[in-house]
């Protein structure tokens, strides 16, 4: 079920600074009590293949996100102790040394479960050890949301594992809901920050149809 246009559930997890604090975050109160947007992805496993080169990426996009009010956070279900190993390795060997955003460790799942992005097959109770049985990973697929300034989720996207996220993406989503807020038009498709967007009419889209 698709979370767009409601508010991001407000569930305080764990998470570790790039100094290795430990802290617990709110997506919705990072977002409400700093009027900022926010953005948050999430990755399967530290350690991995993809997820580094994504978090490489986020980190080289930072400033751009600052520029635009927006917090950059990371997230997997690995635990603090592991992340913190990820952090101090480099990253010639793998690792991601020199990220600067926080990242959740949302290792009991909860929030994680709550947006539906668990790769889980099917689940079958156990009678005899009274318990439910897992089949799949039980890891994130690499989903992003983006978090206005009200804590409502404007944007969600969800890519299979071996799909790495095109960040300029959620730069320009970003762009455009800025402009809709400010401007109060609508963006087209393939919409960029300085190009010509349209008012919410049929007069309007033919003239911008006409010219495009």
């Amino acid at each position: 079920m698709s979370l767009v246009g409601k508010k991001f559930p407000s569930i305080a997890v764990d998470a570790i600074s790039e100094m290795g604090d430990n802290m617990k975050i709110n997506i919705f109160e990072e977002a409400t009590n700093n009027n900022k947007k926010v953005l948050l992805f999430w990755y399967p496993k530290d350690f991995t293949f993809v997820c580094p080169t994504e978090l490489h990426a986020f980190q080289a996009a930072l400033p751009e996100f600052e520029k635009r009010n927006t917090i950059v956070i990371g997230a997997s279900c690995d635990t603090n102790e592991v992340h913190f190993a990820w952090l101090n390795t480099a990253k010639n060997n793998g690792g991601i040394e020199g990220v600067t955003y926080p990242i959740l460790a949302d290792t009991n799942r909860n929030l994680s479960n709550i947006l539906g992005i668990l790769d889980i097959d099917s689940t079958e109770y156990s009678e005899e050890t009274d318990s439910v049985m897992i089949e799949g990973s039980n890891v994130t697929f690499r989903a992003t949301y983006l978090i206005d300034e009200t804590g409502k989720i404007f944007h969600e996207s969800v890519n299979d594992m071996p799909l790495g996220r095109n960040v300029n993406e959620y730069l320009r989503m970003v762009d455009a809901y800025t402009h809709i807020q400010e401007k109060g038009e609508v963006c087209p498709a393939n919409w960029e920050a300085g190009k010509e967007a349209m008012s919410a009419d049929r007069k309007s889209t033919a003239e911008y149809l006409s010219l495009n």
